[in-house]
């Protein structure tokens, strides 16, 4: 017994010296705590969610957009210019994205959607198309999966729906300190679960909503689809005030599937403004080619 146990000092204590030089010891980013952490019960943030959702019955939006397609799976990407232009909503269902060709001032598309179908006009192609907003036959072509369910539900961030469950889990994000940008902070944040209701014991998550603990303002939104799959990560960043509501101006859309990225900057909001039915019409020219996409 005695042995033993010498020989398990002589071990512990050679353990340092057999393994100092096979170790390595190098710099990593060093994190800090952040200064402002708010609590919030899921109760509250359901409410916190639901109450700015509901403030907003309609939406007028001056906004530069940026597009990015392809990734890894084409082995490049390529960025688009940045387009100018405007997007209209109007509650329950009804948008309207009209973008402008840079330089020339031209239009270079414009979408409407009632929420169940949707009209684009690209006049640069003198081309049109019409379709159901729901993808069906998903194209190979990212741009061409876009429908306008996908502005909105970037855009707006939904409350919880009485048939929908919930669930809340915490995690914790590292962010530069946008006032030193080698200043890292670790930042805990709330994660609102979205959960279909269960069929046959079974269900599915529909959305995850990331809301920051330093303002517990949403500063990203995960969307699946049927299969689990994540279709759409919306990330907002520079919450201003209008009026009374606190909204994002900056809001980069990412669909993964498609590998496509667009970057919508809001330079103007005009929120609750009266929107006209005619601003959400758009007539096809005679002259311009039809194309019907599901």
């Amino acid at each position: 017994m005695r042995i033993r146990k010498a020989f398990a000092v002589m071990c512990f204590s050679l353990a340092p010296a057999l393994t100092g030089c096979l170790t390595h010891t190098y710099s990593v980013p060093k994190t800090r705590p952040a200064e402002v952490v708010l609590d919030a019960t899921l109760g509250q943030l359901v409410q916190q969610v639901e109450s700015r959702y509901n403030a907003i019955q309609t939406m007028t939006a001056t906004v530069e957009i940026e597009a990015t397609t392809g990734g890894s799976h084409q082995g490049k990407a390529t960025d688009s210019p940045s387009f100018s232009g405007y997007i209209f909503m109007r509650k329950p269902a009804d948008m309207r994205v009209l973008l402008k060709l840079p330089v020339l001032g031209s239009k270079a598309l414009d979408m409407v959607t009632d929420g169940k179908t949707f009209k684009l006009i690209i006049p640069p192609r003198n081309k049109a198309i019409v379709g159901s907003n729901s993808v069906t036959t998903p194209s190979k072509n990212g741009l061409e999966n876009i429908r306008p369910a996908v502005f909105f539900d970037s855009l707006m961030v939904r409350g919880v729906q009485p048939t929908e469950l919930m669930s809340l889990s915490s995690d914790l994000r590292v962010i530069e300190n946008p006032k030193k940008k080698k200043d890292l902070i670790e930042e805990p944040d709330y994660d609102l679960e979205i959960l279909s209701q269960p069929q046959n014991q079974v269900t599915r998550i529909l959305r995850v909503i990331h809301i920051s603990r330093a303002n517990l303002l949403p500063y990203q939104q995960d969307l699946y689809n049927e299969q689990g799959q994540i279709v759409t990560r919306a990330f907002y960043s520079d919450y201003q005030k209008f009026g009374d509501i606190d909204f994002p101006s900056h809001i980069i859309i990412r669909r993964p599937l498609d590998e496509l990225s667009l970057s919508v900057i809001i330079t103007k909001l005009v929120l609750n403004q009266k929107l006209e039915d005619d601003q959400f019409e758009l007539k096809i020219p005679d002259n311009i080619p039809v194309q019907t996409m599901n």
